[in-house]
């Protein structure tokens, strides 16, 4: 069954990036041992592999053994659900009848200022190419995709600014970003040393790997998670630095310095709604409102 799933999911052409396959893999693979168990011990009856009603009890308990066993959060409940639920539409059942797991508004994980310069910092010592990579991610707050599609044409450069266009966003959304001063000044040294490499005259990409083809957005995720180790930053989901910790960096820092949401949204083609969760508190700032308080000492 695994073996099955496996080899549809990372079938070429897929509608899901490489990132997204490895979590679903590695969730499923969870959700279908612990389905072996429960069927073994008989906490779950039925075949929840083909029968649909069977199918939602199973969802349902899982859900339950994901709260009160695993103690699991409301958020990686619900992406342990959404890796199951692509597990059955691929056999043809469509999602499970399982409610969602409701999650408390919050702001998303961003890094504070401390942290921003150990990254940027790190970045600095890195190769030219992997410190472009994530310069760009920081200054831009692109998507790891959106970076590893970027071309030679996509940055436009003049005397003293430029610009980026991301052509291929989210749900085929074009978008074009002002250059960051900093960004700008790595691009153009990147620019110049990439016309010495493999592919250089042949690729568009502007990110190429060591054969000169496009480097993969799997690639480009080691890179970042190379100088974000190397700096010591274990942020994001489980304690894990992901590249999406730079984009909502870069979304938080605009928001919090006064920029209208609105400009926020079309900077890293997010939807109004969607940009206005970086206005939300964080940890730091409930810790920071409870340290307020009155003491008599």
């Amino acid at each position: 069954m695994f073996a099955e799933y496996e080899r549809d999911i990372t079938s070429p052409g897929g509608p899901l990036e490489s990132g997204t396959v490895r979590v679903y893999i590695s969730r499923v693979r969870q959700y279908l041992a612990w389905l072996a168990a429960a069927l073994a011990d008989g906490t779950v009856a039925g075949d929840p592999l083909t029968d649909p009603a069977a199918r939602d009890w199973a969802a349902r308990d899982y859900r339950t053994h994901l709260q009160t066993v695993a103690k699991r959060k409301p958020a990686t409940i619900n992406a342990h659900l959404t890796a199951v639920d692509d597990l059955y539409r691929r056999r043809g059942l469509g999602p499970a009848a399982a409610k969602r797991a409701e999650i408390p508004p919050a702001a998303p994980r961003a890094l504070d200022q401390r942290d921003q310069l150990r990254l940027l910092r790190q970045a600095d010592r890195a190769p030219l190419r992997d410190k472009a990579i994530a310069f760009t991610a920081f200054y831009a707050g692109t998507r790891i995709s959106e970076t590893t599609n970027l071309g030679t044409g996509d940055i436009h450069l003049s005397a003293r600014k430029g610009q980026l266009i991301v052509r291929h966003g989210k749900n085929g959304k074009c978008r074009e970003i002002p250059l960051h001063p900093k960004l700008r000044t790595v691009l153009e040294e990147w620019l110049r040393e990439r016309s010495g490499w493999k592919g250089a005259d042949t690729n568009p990409a502007l990110f190429l790997n060591r054969r000169g083809g496009r480097l993969s957005a799997r690639s480009a995720y080691a890179v970042l998670r190379t100088i974000a180790d190397a700096a010591g930053l274990p942020l994001g989901r489980d304690g894990i630095f992901t590249p999406r910790v730079l984009r909502h960096t870069a979304g938080t820092t605009m928001t919090r310095q006064g920029t209208d949401i609105v400009i926020v949204a079309e900077l890293l083609g997010h939807s109004v709604e969607t940009a206005r969760r970086y206005s939300l508190p964080t940890h730091q700032d409930r810790q920071k409102a409870i340290e307020r308080l009155t003491t008599d000492e």
